[in-house]
């Protein structure tokens, strides 16, 4: 019998070795000179696209998935290509539809993406950039709400769904840096109030997405999606060749790209707006205080505000909803409503008054979203903005930021974090500008020097909310209409004035390949507004397509 016994257990053996995975040969960022493609590019018709920087020289980009490589090592490439068609450029509700059918889990949801950032950050040609950190606690947390599924019940509609974070909004477990070295250690206890109530949604924190630092209010005239911390954000439609638009660069490269369900950006002016238009993204700025922004690192306690960025505007809405809430932490804060998704199904653009800008006629994909616009049964009417100029709007940002970093340093940074004012984080800077300040720090410099007193400030203030709605009045006070159209984050800045959101969907590609979004502004308050007319244009035209120049791995020719 012994004999016998011993050939079952050989056989037993051998079967399970023969279908035990194999383990794969995990990638390597090799290091290399960039001094070529930046010297390829000093004569970019864009200066700002003139990079004297591409890499981070403070970011490893091995240990940025060192978290992940014992899955990747069995990692199966065969399930990764299989599952592609069902996760690519697929909206939440088909995802969840296809978690339901059992044809998905939300490990395997999780898994996709991080091998897909991980494959495409550690390739040389492919790289974008567009992620500084990942929640190394992702997998984990994704098998936990797997568990909770099998248990049955009601979810929400981001349950499980991996979101990266624009990385100026606090999350526990990754740093919060605002791209700035000085900050590398701010490693928060709590969670900004916003991903607060996206984990009460049951959303899954992916990672934190790279930005231009200190979202744009730190250089002068530098290339929008840079960082200390992640380098430079590039485009997946046109690498070195079109800019990410910013500050929420990597929020918007991201999504582009389908490094994550979804991102959250942040904006003052255009942080949202900007990276959505140039990446075919969807993007949302609400009205100030729709969407807390306690725990967020502030340029303007005046303008700032979070806001999603989507592939879609239905995702748009369900993530917005789930961000929702008063917060008593922040004073602008207000219990915003919550938009009826399900409204957005059978939006149309009938019976709607849509104010469009004469000088932007000459724009061609402007003007054939006009076409769309009225063929659909919307009523046109030319809107001619009453001349406003905002000629302290750089004093004010600088006073404000000047005034509320510090009060989020006190309030909502890590505890030991050293610095506790911008002309402290300029003097470290200044110790060694080339690395930590390649393109200088013209902006933080006139934070340090601005003098404005608080009255000025607030003088400032009514001032330009007054102008801001002022530029709008032909359009809302005497044409009623429901919403200005406008092209990617142009009219960003009066809209911000005015606290006016602004919802931005693509509306085609220019003849350089480059994307661009038809972007639609109404009065404060009036996002169900935006998000019917937003759905409706979607609907119609279906603009939206991903990048083929940023294929996967197993997409290579």
């Amino acid at each position: 019998m012994r004999p016998i016994k011993f050939l079952r257990i050989v056989v037993f053996i051998a079967v399970v070795t023969s279908c035990a995975p194999k383990e794969n040969p995990l990638l390597q960022w090799e290091p290399y000179d960039e001094t070529p493609v930046l010297t390829a590019n000093e004569n970019h018709p864009v200066k700002r696209l003139r990079y004297r920087q591409i890499l981070s020289p403070f970011q490893d980009k091995d240990a940025l998935m060192a978290p992940f490589y014992d899955e990747f090592k069995y990692y199966d490439v065969a399930q990764h290509q299989r599952l592609a068609p069902l996760i690519l450029e697929q909206d939440i509700a088909t995802l969840q539809a296809h978690i339901e059918a059992g044809k998905l889990s939300y490990e395997a949801l999780t898994l996709f993406y991080l091998y897909r950032i991980y494959t495409a950050e550690l390739d040389h040609n492919r790289f974008l950039n567009a992620v500084l950190q990942i929640n190394p606690n992702v997998l984990e947390e994704a098998k936990a709400k797997d568990k909770d599924y099998k248990k049955g019940g009601s979810f929400p509609p981001l349950f499980g769904m991996p979101i990266l974070v624009k990385d100026n909004i606090n999350t526990v477990g990754t740093a919060t840096t605002a791209g700035a070295l000085a900050f590398a250690d701010n490693r928060t206890e709590e969670d900004a109030f916003i991903i607060h109530q996206l984990k009460n949604q049951g959303a899954l924190i992916l990672g934190k997405a790279n930005l231009s630092e200190w979202a744009y209010f730190f250089c002068k005239g530098c290339p929008v999606g840079y960082s200390a911390m992640g380098g430079q954000t590039l485009n997946p439609y046109g690498r070195m060749q079109l800019e990410t638009g910013g500050s929420s660069s990597g929020s918007g490269v991201a999504v582009a790209a389908n490094y994550a369900v979804a991102a959250i950006g942040s904006e003052t002016s255009g942080s949202i707006l900007s990276p959505s238009g140039k990446n075919a993204v969807v993007g949302l700025k609400p009205t100030i205080g729709a969407l807390s922004r306690s725990g967020i690192i502030p340029i303007s306690a005046s303008l700032d505000t979070p806001g999603p960025m989507t592939k879609n505007v239905r995702d748009n809405a369900l993530l917005y909803n789930a961000m929702l809430g008063a917060d008593t932490k922040d004073a602008a804060s207000y219990a915003a409503e919550k938009i009826a998704v399900d409204a957005l199904n059978q939006a149309t653009l009938e019976g709607k008054t849509l104010a469009y800008i004469e000088d932007f006629k000459d724009n061609p994909l402007y003007a054939q979203a006009l076409k769309d616009l009225e063929a659909a049964g919307a009523t046109l009417v030319a809107f001619t903005p009453n001349s406003q100029r905002l000629e302290n709007f750089g004093v004010r940002l600088a006073a404000e930021m000047k005034r509320d970093l510090p009060a989020y340093v006190k309030q909502f940074a890590a505890a030991k974090l050293p610095f506790s004012s911008v002309a402290a984080v300029a003097a470290f800077n200044d110790e060694a500008l080339d690395t930590r300040a390649p393109y200088g720090q013209g902006n933080f410099d006139a934070i340090v020097e601005n003098t404005t007193t608080p009255e000025e400030l607030a003088t400032i203030v009514v001032e330009m909310t007054q102008k801001g709605r002022h530029y709008f009045a032909p359009a809302f006070s005497d044409a009623k209409a429901d919403a200005v159209l406008s092209i990617n984050n142009y009219n960003a800045g009066v809209a911000a004035v005015a606290y006016y959101p602004a919802l931005t969907v693509p509306m085609g590609f220019q003849d350089n390949g480059a994307p661009q979004n038809l972007t639609f502004i109404a009065p404060s308050r009036q996002e169900q507004q935006l998000f019917l007319l937003a759905a409706a244009y979607e609907k119609l035209t279906q603009h939206r397509t991903p990048p083929k120049e940023h294929p996967h791995a197993h997409e290579k020719q």
